[in-house]
């Protein structure tokens, strides 16, 4: 068993996540080490404790990591770990960077110039022409876009992107073999040509309620800065300008009807 191997069953252990497996990483200097470790040497690790150690050691002898390999194949994916070069520089330096990334397409060290675009999945009309012409003007200039693949503007910012021919990377609460939401299977596939459809889930995860704000942190820290384009209260959105406060990124909003004046300048900034 390889590392690669070894950090996918550790992101298949339920409440084990990046910073209790950097805690594991601490303590037993390699992942070969946790590995071999005994249940008790495990729950004197910081943060693991008795039930989690014990839910380690059963999930590592039940977890059937040959059947994720094999769809890993099937679906023509790349699994990259935070401890490789390829991983995204921006993603490495959030509190906690998921442990592993399932990739679909390429990242390229060219996507740290990144901004994210999100929103309603119940937009108007105005809200997704708006979302449609950012994702454009940015990609035409460069920048990669980040959304997630979401009704409404992520997809509008995705497809203002591709009409560019430019970079956008669209990143999922769900695992890669299982797209979601599914009338958009054929907008990850147009994505992952010319750019990236990622996820941290294992392949068949659906798409859970708790999945979306882990996967909101995901998109701030991909990108370095994060454009709001018509978001309700508490809704996904602002989860996602919420981390990207927190991570140090900068976020933008913008305003009702830009394009009547003075067209994309206008933006609003906190």
């Amino acid at each position: 068993m390889n590392d690669t191997e070894r950090f996918l069953i550790l992101n298949m252990i339920e409440d084990i996540g990046s910073v209790r497996t950097q805690e594991l990483l601490k303590h037993f200097s390699s992942l070969e080490n946790v590995f071999k470790a005994s249940q008790i040497q495990i729950e004197k690790t910081e943060k693991i404790g008795l039930v989690l150690a014990a839910r380690m050691q059963q999930a590592i002898k039940e977890i059937n990591l040959k059947k994720e390999l094999d769809l890993i194949k099937k679906h023509d994916v790349k699994v990259i770990t935070f401890l490789e070069k390829e991983y995204p520089e921006n993603l490495k330096n959030i509190y906690d960077p998921p442990v592993v990334l399932y990739v679909k397409g390429k990242i390229l060290p060219d996507d740290k110039l990144a901004v994210a675009i999100v929103g309603s999945r119940l937009a108007s009309f105005y809200g997704l022409q708006t979302a449609e012409k950012l994702g454009f003007e940015l990609a035409s200039q460069g920048i990669t876009v980040v959304s997630g693949l979401a009704r409404g503007i992520d997809s509008s910012a995705h497809k203002g992107a591709l009409k560019a021919k430019k970079r956008t990377i669209a990143v999922l609460g769900s695992g890669l073999a299982n797209i979601y939401p599914e009338e958009h299977i054929d907008l990850a596939d147009k994505i992952s040509e010319s750019g990236a459809v990622i996820s941290e889930f294992p392949m068949t995860m659906g798409p859970n309620k708790g999945n979306f704000p882990r996967r909101n942190r995901i998109i701030s820290g991909l990108s370095l800065g994060v454009v709001c384009v018509e978001a309700a209260e508490k809704s996904g959105a602002l989860i996602t300008c919420d981390y990207a406060l927190e991570q140090g990124r900068e976020v933008f909003a913008v305003p009702g009807k830009v394009d009547w004046k003075s067209g994309f300048n206008d933006f609003k900034r906190h």
